[in-house]
Formats: C-alpha cells, structure tokens, sequence
C-alpha cells in the first residue's frame, strides 16, 4: 500500500473515531443534561407524530378534505413518504447499527423502546419527507411542519433510540425524496 493510501485510510479512520465520539456526546447532552418532567411527558407523544399512523392519516385527511387546488401536495407527500422509507429500510439492513440505549447503558429511556436497527431515523425520514414537500408548495405550511420535524428529531434522541447521525440522515433523505417528489410531480 503506498503511502497516499495509508494516509488515506488513517484520516477515515479519524474521521470516523471523531464522529462516533461525537455522535456519544451528542446524544448523552440531548438525553441525559436535557432531561426534565416536561420532556419526559412531552416527547414520548410527539415521537408518534411521525409514525405510520399518523403520517397516513395526515396525507389522507389532506387528500380527502383539502380543496381540489392543493389535493396533489398530499399525493406527492405519500410518494416521498414510501419512497423514502424503501430507502430507510435498505439502510437499517445494509448497516445495522444498535440503537444508543442498548449500547451506551447510563442513557434514559421509555417504556416499550424499538429494539430493531437505528440507523437511519425512520420517523424523521417521515417527518422531513412530509414538511419538505409541503414546504416547496406553501411557505405557511413550512413554518408549520419544518419545526414539527426538527421537533420528531430531537424526540428521538431525547428518547434515546436515534443517535444523531441517524436523524441528521435521516432528514436528508425525507428531504431530498421530497424535492425530487416535487421536482417530478409538481
């Protein structure tokens, strides 16, 4: 191996040390100094705001219930949505990753907790799949739904299922599933 490559493989073997360590402090910061009553009530629920049920509940209220100009917005949503979430499930597959508080044992975490791969965030995957395409439509419905999505990020890691490389991932690609949704459809 010549000496270029050594150096090459040196400066990822860096890269990654730095970013594990990272990601560790990350996510006992968010988990651990963050924690109080009110998160501990709040983001167990909030959390579920990105699930199956509730992001195909919301798209099909939208289709059902929104006026006909706007109608399509909820079909492009749906579209990002799965489309991202063929993605998500190759990843947890490609790079099974164990969940941070089965891994770091000092974290907190709630009652009922995934115990499948973490990476990447699926509910955040869902919520930026949706904001972002709302986004690109109505800059009202942006100022709504981006802020929900940061918000089902931070759950996730609050909770101590996501490390924060898992939800930054993940909302690059509900975001980038959702611009090339637009982008195709819109």
């Amino acid at each position: 191996m010549s000496r270029l490559a050594r150096a090459e493989v040196r400066l990822l073997k860096n890269l990654a040390s730095w970013l594990i360590r990272s990601d560790q402090f990350l996510i006992q910061l968010v988990n651990c100094q963050w924690k109080c009553r009110l998160f501990d009530w709040l983001m167990p629920r909030v959390t579920h705001l990105a699930g199956p049920t509730a992001t195909i509940s919301f798209l099909m209220f939208w289709y059902m219930f929104m006026p006909r100009t706007v109608k399509s917005w909820a079909l492009e949503g749906f579209i990002a949505l799965i489309g991202s979430h063929v993605v998500v499930q190759f990843f947890k597959k490609l790079m099974p990753r164990i969940r941070p508080y089965l891994r770091l044992a000092h974290l907190h975490t709630f009652p009922n907790p995934l115990t499948d791969y973490s990476f990447p965030s699926g509910h955040t995957t869902a919520a930026f799949s949706i904001a972002v395409t709302f986004m690109f439509h109505s800059s009202l419905c942006g100022g709504v739904l981006l802020p929900y999505a940061i918000l089902i990020g931070f759950s996730r890691m609050y909770l101590a299922l996501h490390y924060p490389t898992d939800v930054l991932i993940g909302s690059c690609l509900g975001s980038g599933f959702a611009a090339g949704t637009v982008y195709l459809f819109g």
